[in-house]
């Protein structure tokens, strides 16, 4: 029964998906135009952009009058009340799952959000276990914190895959491992001449259908 690590954000949930639909209501909610989406998606980064800072960029080009501390709040908050466990992936998981696959979710960040977001979405019935690099004190692309999940579930390194949306952290991981890898494009060209991921496909669904494929 092999490994299959995978990416939480923009990977097992579209956290970027959920950010757009939050970003277009709360322009509505301060008047701003929506082409205003553009600059609100490009300063988030896709989640990299500290809450913080996003706060204060939002404050500052729309003169609110509001504390940032409500303001990250709200974009800690709002974005999960779209987000949705998409059945399919669920489905893909299931059948990895029944053909012996054991699904591993790892990711960054802090774990009371991140640990809230698989359960609420009913991710966690899909899924082996999870780590989450706040807890683990180790963030990916560290190989410890894949070592951490195999431990988790009491397994070896040996056959397993990463599959994940982030170059840096999980193909990153994997070349680091020397572990086979699947990422995601989401539409992005592969730049990075350091490694190359094993598999290139456009969603989660794919890649754990990629994995499967090479165990017959």
């Amino acid at each position: 029964m092999p490994l299959v690590f995978l990416a939480l954000d923009d990977t097992l949930l579209d956290r970027s998906g959920a950010f757009k639909l939050w970003a277009k209501g709360f322009l509505d909610e301060i008047a701003a135009p929506q082409e205003d989406l553009d600059w609100l998606l490009s300063v988030d980064a896709d989640g990299l952009t500290s809450r913080w800072d996003l706060a204060d960029l939002i404050r500052d080009r729309y003169q609110l009058d509001v504390p940032s501390i409500d303001l990250m709040e709200e974009l800690h908050e709002g974005p999960l009340a779209y987000e949705r466990l998409d059945p399919l992936v669920a489905c893909a998981l299931q059948i990895a799952g029944d053909a012996g696959w054991v699904p591993v979710v790892v990711t960054n960040g802090p774990h009371e959000q991140q640990e809230s977001r698989i359960r609420r979405t009913g991710l966690d019935r899909y899924i082996a276990d999870w780590v989450i690099s706040e807890q683990a004190g180790v963030s990916k692309p560290n190989p410890r914190i894949f070592a951490l999940a195999a431990q988790r579930v009491r397994m070896r390194l040996s056959g397993a895959w990463i599959c994940g949306d982030s170059p840096e952290a999980d193909i990153g991981g994997a070349a680091a491992m020397g572990l086979p890898s699947v990422w995601l494009h989401r539409g992005r060209e592969w730049i990075d001449n350091r490694f190359a991921p094993t598999r290139v496909v456009g969603n989660v669904i794919q890649g754990l259908s990629a994995i499967m494929a090479t165990a017959k």
